[in-house]
């Protein structure tokens, strides 16, 4: 076990950085570019391309990149183009509000999925055709078109919650839980639905397993039978689906935070990649890859720890 998680850290750290880098070739290819945003157009072409030799932008790539790499090793990311402030501290009072929305809808997704991929195994007929309508119309709305509904409907409509804005949990724990409700509503919806049909088909192909109709006839419950050594030997192909929905999710998070006006990195991130601001858009770029690769190394040490097999490869 110790050997498969060395490899994996190992492997999750390249990833980390093989990804940055792309990242960094792309946003930062075109110095000329980028300094003219910051200053505008009516700018000169001497004043941009002093711009650009002011941030370092006309040097090479690689050698913005390994600066870049080792200001992030020392808990430096940069300042702002534009406000001159240090982009961790922009980002101190992005990453809670991102990773409250991200964890909570994980959290949810993980936990409805699961039972509704169970329900819909177990039961069959009608529930499991339902259960299927849902999950489809779940997967097939943009999450942004629920987003707009939720509002409509709860926040404009009904004024059950607030329509946009975000409160601290230490200034207000209610309002702070009443300003998240509609966007984790929006993220687990279309979150729920791929995950609930990889733990449906996973619960149907074990119970076809010659040990369970071994275990029905000792007489065992059936409810012992599903959460004790169905659910066990079918939670690995639900959790590789919910470690990739980590991906999909923190992609529709950008759009949410923009259409409730959350103050996260998501839409730190979409306000300065407009502005051209490169360091904060890396620091959010960062922060974003860190919590993908995060996720899915536990998603494989905890596939490992319920399939030993995963573990030789």
């Amino acid at each position: 076990m110790l050997t498969f998680v060395v490899r994996r850290v190992a492997f999750s750290l390249l990833l980390a950085l093989g990804v940055s880098f792309v990242t960094f070739v792309l946003i930062s290819s075109n110095g000329s570019a980028i300094a003219r945003t910051i200053l505008g157009v009516d700018a000169s072409q001497a004043q941009v391309d002093a711009k650009a030799a002011e941030l370092g932008l006309d040097r090479p790539v690689v050698a913005q990149y390994a600066e870049w790499m080792l200001g992030v090793l020392r808990g430096d990311l940069g300042v702002s183009y534009y406000t001159g402030e240090a982009v961790t501290s922009i980002m101190a009072n992005r990453i809670p509000v991102t990773l409250a929305l991200v964890g909570i809808a994980m959290l949810l997704t993980a936990v409805l999925s699961a039972l509704l991929g169970i329900a819909s195994a177990v039961a069959g007929g009608w529930i499991d055709r339902a259960l299927q309508i849902v999950a489809l119309i779940g997967t097939a709305i943009p999450n942004f078109i629920v987003a707009i509904v939720l509002v409509m409907t709860l926040a404009v409509g009904a004024r059950l919650f607030p329509a946009t804005g975000f409160v601290p949990f230490q200034v207000d724990p209610a309002a702070w839980a009443l300003s998240l409700i509609l966007p984790v509503t929006a993220v687990v919806i279309a979150s729920v639905g791929p995950a609930s049909q990889q733990f449906r088909g996973a619960v149907k192909d074990v119970m076809e397993k010659d040990f369970v109709r071994t275990l029905r006839a000792r007489g065992m419950r059936p409810r012992a039978i599903v959460f004790g050594h169905v659910f066990r030997n079918a939670a690995g192909p639900g959790i590789i689906i919910l470690g990739l929905q980590i991906i999909v999710l923190m992609g529709g998070v950008v759009v949410i935070e923009r259409v409730f006006s959350l103050p996260g990195v998501g839409e730190l991130t979409v306000t300065n990649s407009l502005l051209g601001d490169i360091p904060v858009v890396l620091g959010c770029v960062l922060f974003i890859i860190v919590v993908v690769v995060i996720v899915n190394l536990a998603t494989d040490l905890a596939n490992a720890a319920l399939n030993p097999k995963v573990r030789q490869r």
